[in-house]
C-alpha cells in the first residue's frame, strides 16, 4: 500500500488528473476536465475494484463556479419548501454544504437536484438537516471545519499517509495488548491504550466526574507518549469518556479522533460548557476553547457500520450502543485476521423512549470489553411503567403543595429522554400542564438531536420528520438563557419542573438551583442518573442533609429541607439483566470478556457470573494492568 497513489495514477488517464490525495482512509481524485468529471468512462470504478478502497472524483477547485453565483443557482434549483437555512462553501475540497429543513426535497428524486447542482456549478453538494431548534453553538462548531478548509485538507491527507505509507515500527512478531489507564474497577476517566507492534490507539479519553476524585487517567506510564498515539476512538460524548482530549491536544496530539457526527457535536458543546462553568466559578479551566476547536478539526466522523482503516494494521467499524445519541461500540479488526476486539463503551441493550437497543451481531469477535456500571448482582432496573407512575406521583404532589421539582440531568441523553417522558405525560393529561424549564447545555444538545433523527428510534424519528409532532418543540419547554432569567424563575411562586445540568451536581446551574430551593420543604429534588463516588449527588443520595456551596471564593453551608427522591434513576446504562442478556445474544460468541467501567465489586461480580453461566474466560483488570490478547 506504500505507493497506492502512484499505482492509481497508472490506471487513470494522465491528462485528466490534476491532483490525487487522501482524505483519511478515503482517496480523492481531482480533475480540471469537466467532461471527465461528469463521465469518467468507468475508470474510477476500475480503481475501486482494483484496490478495494473508497475513491471519489471531484472537480479541481480552480474550475468551480464563483460561490456567489453558485449560491443563486442552488437557491433556484432547491424549492422554498425544502427550507434552506445555510449554504457553506468548502473551497479547498470543492464541496458545498447545504443545510435544509427537509433534506429529501433538496436531494430530489433519485438525486436529480444534486446532479443539476453538480452540472451547473461544478461543486459537490452535501445536504445536511437543519436542527428544528436553532443553536448558534452548533453553527459555530460546524463552521470551524469550513473556515479551516485548507488546514483540514492537509490534515486528512496526512492521516491517509499514516494509514497507507507502510509500517513505521519494526515488525518482529504479532501481538495485541491493552493497558488500562482508567475505568479499571471504577466509573470514570475511561481510557484504554491498545498496542500492536505497529499501532498505539486510545479507546476513549475521559476524566473522572467526581470533585475530589483522582481525575486524570494514568498517563505517566513509560509506554505512553502522546506523540506516538496514532488515533483516538471516542465511543460517546460524556465527559468521563472525552474530557482529556483537549489536554492531549495541548501537549501535542495531532492525530485523528474517530467518532460519529452527533458525538463530535455533543462532546464539543460539553467540553466548551465545562470551560464556561470553571470560569463562572472562579476556577482555572483545564483547557481553553481554542483547544476544543482544534479537537473539532482533528475529528473524523463515521456512520454506524462504516468500515475504515485507521492505521496500517487496524480497521475500525462503529455500531450502535443504545446509550445516548451517536454512542457507539468500536469493533477493531487487528492485523490480517490476527484478532477482533469489540469495546462496548457504555451500552443500553433494550430500546428506550429515545434510542434503539445495542447491536449484537459482529463480523468476527474474539475479545469483548463490556461495561459494568450496573453490573452488580442487585442492580436490576425497576419496571419502566412503575418508574413513570412514581414520577407522575412526585410531580403531582410537588405541584399540589406549590413547589418546584428540580431534576439534575445529564445534558446528553438523559435530559432528552426525560423531556420526552414529561411531554407525553402532559399531552395525555396524566399530570397538570406546567412550564418545564431547561437550563445548561440540555437545550443545545436537544437541538443536535433534532439534526440527527436517523440516530433515534423509529417512533421519535417519525415525530421529528413531522414538525407539528416533534416532542422537543412542545410549548411546555422554556429555555433559561441568562442568570437574570434563572433568578426570576427561582423567585416566581408558581410550580414548575426544572431540568438542569450537571446531573451529578458537580457544578453548573443544577447546584445553583439546589442552593436556592434547598431550604423550602415544598420543593422536590429527583435524581435521574447514576451518581458516581465523590460527587455531591452521591453524598445527598446517601443521606447527607447539608452541603457546602462555593461561589466567588466564598462558601456557605446549605441545609437540605426539600424532599429528596433518591432512587428514580432512568438509566441509559444496561442493568445486570440486560448485560447478561447481551453477552448471551452477541454473535459470534467471544472467547474472552474484559469487564470494566464499574465499581470494583460490580466488575468482579459480573465477570464471575459471565464465566459461570456462559463458560467464557473473564477478567476485571485494575488500572495500570496490561492484558495480552494475542
Amino acid at each position: 500500500m506504500a505507493d497506492i497513489l502512484k499505482e492509481i495514477k497508472k490506471i487513470l488517464p494522465n491528462d485528466k488528473v490534476s491532483d490525487i490525495c487522501f482524505e483519511a482512509a478515503n482517496i480523492v481524485v481531482y480533475t480540471k476536465d469537466k467532461e471527465y468529471f461528469f463521465d469518467n468512462k468507468g475508470t474510477i470504478k476500475q480503481v475501486v475494484d482494483e484496490f478495494k478502497k473508497r475513491v471519489e472524483l471531484r472537480p479541481d477547485p480552480s474550475i468551480t463556479l464563483d460561490p456567489e453565483k453558485s449560491k443563486k443557482i442552488i437557491e433556484k434549483l432547491i424549492s422554498e419548501e425544502a427550507g434552506i437555512s445555510e449554504i457553506i462553501f468548502d473551497p479547498q475540497r470543492s464541496r458545498v454544504i447545504i443545510h435544509t429543513e427537509k433534506p429529501g426535497l433538496a436531494i430530489g428524486k433519485q438525486g436529480s437536484i444534486l446532479t443539476d447542482i453538480r452540472k451547473k456549478t461544478l461543486w459537490v453538494p452535501l445536504i445536511k438537516r437543519t436542527p428544528a431548534i436553532k443553536s448558534q453553538l452548533i453553527s459555530d462548531i460546524r463552521n470551524v471545519l469550513y473556515q479551516n478548509s485548507e488546514e483540514r485538507r492537509k490534515f486528512l491527507d496526512r492521516v491517509g499517509h499514516r494509514i497507507y505509507d507502510g509500517w513505521i515500527r519494526e515488525k518482529k512478531n504479532e501481538w495485541v495488548r491493552l493497558t488500562y489507564l482508567g475505568s479499571g474497577r471504577e466509573v470514570g476517566r475511561s481510557c484504554i491504550m491498545l498496542q500492536t507492534p505497529e499501532s498505539r490507539i486510545l479507546l476513549d479519553c475521559g476524566l473522572s466526574p467526581g470533585i475530589d476524585a483522582d481525575t486524570y487517567p494514568f498517563l505517566e506510564i513509560p509506554e505512553f507518549n502522546v506523540n506516538e498515539i496514532d488515533a483516538i476512538i471516542i465511543t460517546h460524548s460524556h465527559f468521563d469518556h472525552t474530557g482529556l482530549i483537549p489536554i492531549l491536544i495541548r501537549y501535542g496530539y495531532k492525530g485523528p479522533i474517530y467518532c460519529t457526527a452527533p458525538t463530535r457535536d455533543v462532546m464539543s458543546l460539553i467540553l466548551l460548557d465545562s470551560v464556561k462553568i470553571a470560569v463562572n466559578e472562579g476556577k482555572t479551566p483545564l483547557y481553553n476553547s481554542d483547544e476544543v476547536k482544534e479537537m473539532v478539526k482533528q475529528t473524523i466522523c463515521l456512520d454506524y457500520e462504516e468500515v475504515t482503516d485507521i492505521t496500517p494494521d487496524v480497521r475500525l467499524t462503529l455500531y450502535n450502543s443504545g446509550h445516548i445519541l451517536g454512542s457507539a461500540m468500536a469493533h477493531l479488526h487487528i492485523g490480517n485476521g490476527l484478532h477482533n476486539l469489540v469495546y462496548t463503551g457504555d451500552i443500553k441493550v433494550y430500546r428506550t423512549k429515545l434510542l434503539e437497543g445495542a447491536n449484537t451481531k459482529f463480523p468476527r469477535l474474539e475479545t469483548m470489553i463490556i461495561e459494568s456500571t450496573y453490573g452488580g448482582k442487585d442492580d436490576f432496573s425497576p419496571n419502566r411503567n412503575d418508574v413513570d407512575d412514581r414520577l407522575k406521583d412526585i410531580i403531582k404532589t410537588t405541584i399540589a403543595r406549590g413547589g418546584k421539582l428540580l431534576m439534575p440531568v445529564l445534558a446528553s441523553g438523559k435530559g432528552q429522554e426525560i423531556m420526552i417522558i414529561i411531554e407525553e405525560m402532559m399531552r395525555n393529561k396524566e399530570i397538570p400542564e406546567i412550564p418545564v424549564w431547561i437550563d445548561g447545555m440540555v437545550w443545545d444538545i436537544t437541538a443536535i438531536h433534532t439534526a440527527y433523527p436517523e440516530y433515534l428510534n423509529s417512533i421519535i424519528r417519525k415525530q421529528i420528520f413531522h414538525k407539528d409532532n416533534n416532542p422537543f418543540l412542545s410549548h411546555i419547554f422554556k429555555k433559561v438563557g441568562s442568570q437574570k432569567e434563572r433568578k426570576q424563575l427561582i423567585e416566581d411562586k408558581g410550580p414548575c419542573i426544572i431540568l438542569a445540568t450537571s446531573g451529578m451536581l458537580t457544578g453548573g446551574p443544577s447546584v445553583q438551583y439546589l442552593k436556592e430551593l434547598a431550604n423550602d420543604p415544598r420543593h422536590s429534588l429527583v435524581f435521574s442518573c447514576y451518581q458516581p463516588e465523590n460527587t455531591l449527588g452521591r453524598r445527598i443520595k446517601n443521606g447527607e442533609k447539608d452541603f457546602i456551596f462555593k461561589e466567588n471564593g466564598k462558601q456557605e453551608i446549605v441545609e437540605l429541607k426539600l424532599e429528596v427522591h433518591r432512587s428514580l434513576e432512568i438509566s441509559g446504562h444496561a442493568d445486570r439483566k440486560e448485560l447478561m442478556s447481551f453477552v448471551g445474544k452477541v454473535q459470534p460468541k467471544p472467547k474472552k470478556i474484559i469487564v470494566d467501567h464499574g465499581e470494583s465489586s460490580k466488575c468482579l461480580d459480573l465477570a464471575s457470573s459471565i464465566h459461570k453461566i456462559y463458560r467464557i474466560e473473564t477478567v476485571a483488570p485494575k488500572n495500570l494492568e496490561t492484558i495480552r490478547l494475542k
